[in-house]
């Protein structure tokens, strides 16, 4: 079914909160919904209009809406974000992405730039594999069992990757929340997913990027490494910063939030990137 024929709205639950007259999106990543920015949207609200919304194929999405062609490529993800922003009459926004839609971010910011004021970025990796001279975080032969795991039991898959990306024991409450919305994502569409995230490489774009970007990073992430952050600083086409928290795991806005948000906030209401 063609996202065009649809209420956007509807498709993405799409939501509009705050009272401020600044736009800023917040846009989650793989295996997540919306509500993991709980901790961050109440200091927001105040001075911002904040736009939330579930990538497709989100557990939280209705899986008749996925498009696989689409979805084989990070432009896919790219597009709706315009799509969005578009249809909510923005001309300007701040960009939060999480994980997977920092690199759609950078793609919608190459295709339009005049909709970005600031990319802010946590967790962000333009490759996952190994290259040459480039340290992504996984071997080829790790992504393949990995995928592999997904096809033979998702459920347990789910548990054991989300206490991987966390970084904490299966039993903790937010390995458990974030296993839940893992598990909500229908199998096929989340193997599809990941392998369109996994095995993609938006290292050529990073030139193209003339919009400001904020770079934040848990010390210990162990999806992306941190020379990630720093070929994107040492590559992107605009000025950027980067920050390095002193959290674990991948999802920091979840699980360290005391340590995340504050920085979070800072790159948001701050211009320093150089």
């Amino acid at each position: 079914m063609e996202h065009n024929a649809l209420c956007l709205k509807e498709v993405h639950n799409v939501n509009v909160v705050g009272s401020g007259e600044q736009y800023i999106v917040l846009c989650h990543g793989f295996g997540l919904d919306q509500s993991v920015w709980k901790y961050l949207v109440p200091h927001l609200i105040d001075d911002f209009r904040v736009i939330l919304y579930d990538i497709m194929g989100a557990g939280s999405t209705n899986p008749d809406y996925f498009d696989f062609e689409r979805y084989s490529s990070l432009e896919g993800y790219a597009y709706d974000l315009i799509a969005i922003l578009d249809d909510l009459h923005v001309t300007s926004c701040i960009y939060v992405g999480h994980s997977v839609s920092c690199m759609a971010g950078i793609i919608a910011s190459i295709y339009r730039p005049s909709l970005f004021s600031k990319l802010v970025f946590l967790s962000a990796a333009p490759r996952y594999l190994n290259d040459v001279d480039y340290k992504g975080g996984f071997r080829l032969e790790d992504l393949d069992q990995f995928l592999e795991a997904m096809k033979s039991n998702f459920k347990t898959w789910s548990s054991g990757f989300a206490s991987y990306l966390v970084g904490g024991d299966l039993d903790s409450e937010m390995v458990q929340e974030f296993s839940r919305t893992l598990f909500n994502m229908r199998p096929d569409i989340a193997l599809c997913v990941a392998q369109t995230i996994f095995r993609s490489d938006v290292r050529s774009f990073l030139g193209q990027v003339k919009v400001p970007c904020h770079i934040v990073q848990s010390r210990n992430d162990f999806a992306v490494p941190m020379e990630v952050s720093d070929h994107l600083h040492r590559n992107l086409g605009g000025g950027s910063v980067v920050e390095i928290l002193d959290a674990y795991g991948h999802l920091p806005q979840l699980s360290a939030p005391a340590v995340a948000i504050p920085v979070l906030l800072k790159h948001i209401r701050e211009n320093i990137a150089t």
